[in-house]
């Protein structure tokens, strides 16, 4: 896997949930509820910031959202449970579609027209997707600092999160690093429907999960662990 000549992957940054932004025709259905947005559930904190740096850190594209996932969560397909929150859920199903339609089809086609236009001209894709997690769900401590999140049955995607973390432990022996945690690399998101259409030869897709408790934190800490996370991925990319 090499950034250099002809062979190079062209790079793509992507960050679903990079916000907590309702749009104003929205508003009221949050009215009652509106602190969830601060929290985990209403976006991914820090995600945003470290998706804007890897891709000025590796000159490639970034498709990023604002809005918030409690509208609609991009990182969902049509037809999954959790597509709608329970803030949207009891809408008119006709008032769903226009939000499918205004909110989450332009991010995925966006994402297809990048992904499609390098493939077009004989490109290999590497597809980074930036997200953050809560250090504790539903009672329970999670115990990572940072997941990979890929498809084990993908050979590219497998050797890109192997050398990612091996390039993160070598960084910083004490960090954390686990595969396919605290989701699941096959489950139901962007990175799996864009490999349902594309070969394994053709993308590979890498979701980089970080605890949100840098994020909180924030300081020397916070900036450590991307400025890790960046020189990982220039590694695992070479």
């Amino acid at each position: 896997m090499t950034r250099r000549g002809a062979s190079a992957p062209a790079l793509l940054v992507t960050v679903e949930h990079g916000g907590n932004r309702v749009p104003p025709a929205y508003r009221r259905l949050f009215a009652a509820g509106a602190a969830v947005l601060d929290t985990h559930r209403g976006y991914d904190p820090g995600a945003l910031l470290l998706g804007r740096e890897l891709a000025v850190r590796l000159d490639a594209p970034l498709v990023r959202s604002t809005t918030t996932r409690l509208l609609v969560d991009l990182n969902r397909s049509l037809g999954h449970k959790g597509l709608f929150s329970e803030f949207t859920r009891a809408l008119r199903a006709d008032e769903r579609k226009r939000i499918v339609e205004r909110y989450w089809r332009p991010y995925r086609d966006e994402v297809d027209r990048v992904v499609d236009g390098f493939i077009d001209r004989g490109r290999r894709v590497v597809h980074l997707s930036s997200h953050s997690f809560t250090p504790v769900f539903d009672g329970e401590v999670r115990n990572a600092d940072i997941g990979l999140l890929y498809d084990p049955g993908r050979p590219v995607e497998r050797l890109l999160a192997t050398r990612c973390k091996a390039a993160l432990q070598a960084i910083d022996p004490g960090l954390r690093v686990r595969m396919n945690y605290p989701y699941t690399g096959r489950a139901d998101g962007l990175t799996r429907d864009l490999r349902r259409r594309h070969a394994p030869a053709r993308y590979a897709g890498l979701e980089i999960e970080v605890n949100q408790r840098y994020v909180i934190a924030g300081g020397r800490a916070w900036a450590a662990l991307r400025r890790t996370v960046l020189e990982s991925i220039e590694f695992a990319l070479r």
